[in-house]
């Protein structure tokens, strides 16, 4: 009667390695005690999405304030559904949001000592591995087909049983070695299946970071650990990375606790201590269809793709921050007491996780945005816009470089003050908002759009102002704030503007409007929009030739 090492030798007859080898390739990390080492393993099947990033910021974020190691190793071991190229652009991506892990897969290269940190690169290690199991009575060949796992399926649902390879279901573990043995030599097609000791029947307790002691089924599923073009299925290859790579902690979402008990018991299998498990809450919205949660979709979501943060430009450390008010309840107040610290500062702790899914709030990462982007200086606001343009913005970019001092001064309007104006979102609205500034541009936006002037206000009236405005102009633009307002009040009386909005709403037939209207009147003139910034800085910015231009061109429309 043949033995396991036997059918392990005639599998593997190639592979002389042994797991105390690779133990001895991949020692102990030399790290203090309390320190975490944590992976980010994403498939390069696509996009770098919004859940991905968030758990790659909470996976280096552990290991970094812990004095650990946080390293990227790229999954790819399901090669039907790799995108070429998309293992580069998920580095490129995490790298923009200021996420670079100590050691791993670099996109064009590798660093670290625990490597290959590509799961295709690694098919050898996982053999000896699964060797090993085979030789254990732990793994054995499995020859069905498709149709042979159709048909049990089918089976198992006129049954009305729990569905999968199992037990009494599991046709090829009951087979002898013999049997095994001659299949293989008679050329019989074959996977590798984990022989599971488990009964779903019963209960194992395990250990969340986040959610505490849970009770979940033991795993009795003889799921598939080599498949027949010689790579790993992912339960298996997380497995044997995370122990030779020496992850304690691994970071994943909700949706991986089911999957669990399987990974328990492989650990188990090999006699190798599991890492800890922190299962993060997946990252929801509001369906607009049906009114219920549900979770962030690569298809139906915009914001499911950190690219559309890049493109629009919501500032990088502005979407981190709302990352971490998912992450950690505590982390709003922290941030309002610590408003000049960094991120780095903030210890995110497992207890203040929330244990539900976490809503994703466009709204309020927005609010976020506009205030952080009001607290910057206007360098500081240059630089990152300008950062910004060249890669998605090519009109800001000139706009920007043909005059930075201009585009500073433009931006600083009323922002070095106690309550700073929040007039940016994100980056991809500063070209629309500061484009009348611009001659050309103002006289673009003079030809296509229709100016807002009230139609209650006669056009001679309007022309009036505005000539009687542009020919004072020596005078007013040399006056401080206060002065300014009140020339401008003078100058409306002159024209039957009211000085007061009550007074104009108790005789409204008496005025042509009011002190605002007045205002309104310049504003539309010099910026083709009632929306401007401050009217009296927009002013000196211009200056006195342009804003004659503009009031000359204005008038000209108006005949």
């Amino acid at each position: 009667m043949a033995t396991n090492k036997e059918l392990a030798e005639l599998i593997f007859p190639d592979v002389k390695e042994t797991v105390s080898d690779l133990e001895k390739r991949y020692p102990d990390r030399n790290l203090k005690e309390g320190a975490f080492v944590t992976r980010f393993a994403p498939s390069p099947t696509g996009f770098l999405h919004t859940g991905s990033l968030f758990t790659a910021m909470i996976a280096d974020k552990f290991a970094k304030q812990s004095g650990g190691v946080s390293f990227f190793r790229l999954e790819d071991t399901d090669q039907k559904r790799e995108i070429e190229g998309t293992g580069l652009d998920l580095v490129r991506q995490l790298k923009k949001f200021g996420i670079v892990f100590d050691e791993g897969y670099y996109g064009d290269h590798e660093e670290g000592n625990y490597g290959p940190y590509v799961q295709s690169k690694r098919a050898d290690i996982y053999k000896v591995v699964i060797k090993e199991l085979i030789k254990k009575g732990r793994a054995y060949p499995c020859f069905c087909s498709k149709q042979d796992l159709d048909e049990l399926r089918l089976v198992q649902q006129a049954n009305n049983v729990i569905p999968g390879y199992y037990g009494e279901y599991a046709k090829c573990r009951h087979y002898s070695i013999d049997e095994m043995i001659k299949f293989i030599k008679e050329g019989k097609p074959y996977v590798i299946r984990f022989k599971s000791k488990g009964n779903h029947l019963n209960y194992i307790r395990v250990h969340d970071m986040i959610r505490g002691d849970l009770d979940l089924a033991e795993n009795d599923q003889d799921i598939v650990i080599l498949k027949s073009d010689g790579l790993p299925t992912y339960h298996f290859a997380h497995l044997v990375d995370d122990h030779f790579m020496h992850t304690n902690l691994v970071t994943r979402g909700e949706e991986w606790l089911s999957s669990l008990p399987i990974h328990i018991e492989l650990f188990a299998s090999m006699d190798w201590k599991a890492p800890y498990y922190a299962h993060l809450p997946v990252i929801m919205v509001n369906d607009l269809e049906t009114g219920n949660r549900r979770k962030l979709s690569k298809r139906k979501d915009k914001e499911a793709a950190t690219s559309f943060f890049l493109e629009q430009g919501y500032p990088i450390l502005g979407v981190k921050e709302y990352l971490y008010t998912i992450a950690n309840s505590n982390f709003e107040e922290w941030l309002d007491g610590n408003r000049n610290a960094s991120l780095d500062d903030f210890k995110l702790t497992f207890e203040k996780f929330s244990l539900d899914g976490a809503l994703f709030d466009l709204p309020k990462l927005t609010n976020i945005s506009k205030e952080l982007l009001s607290r910057l200086t206007k360098e500081e606001f240059k630089e990152q816009c300008l950062s910004w343009a060249k890669d998605y913005d090519d009109k800001l970019a000139s706009l920007i470089e043909s005059d930075v001092n201009k585009f500073e001064k433009i931006i600083n309007i009323e922002r070095e003050q106690e309550k700073p104006r929040k007039d940016y979102e994100k980056f991809s609205d500063v070209y629309n908002k500061i484009e009348f500034f611009y001659n050309d541009n103002y006289d673009k936006l003079l030809k296509e759009n229709k100016l807002p002037f009230s139609e209650f206000i006669n056009v001679d009236v309007i022309k009036s102002f505005l000539n009687d405005f542009a020919s004072d102009l020596d005078r007013t633009l040399n006056m401080d704030e206060t002065e300014w307002f009140n020339a401008m009040k003078e100058k409306g009386l002159k024209h039957n503007f009211a000085d007061d909005r009550k007074i104009y709403k108790a005789n409204p037939d008496k005025y042509v409007g009011w002190y605002a209207d007045c205002i309104s009147l310049i504003r539309i003139a010099v910026s083709t929009s009632t929306q401007a910034p401050k009217l009296y800085d927009v002013l000196k910015i211009l200056g006195k030739d342009e804003i004659q231009r503009r009031i000359e061109l204005v008038c000209k429309t108006l005949d």
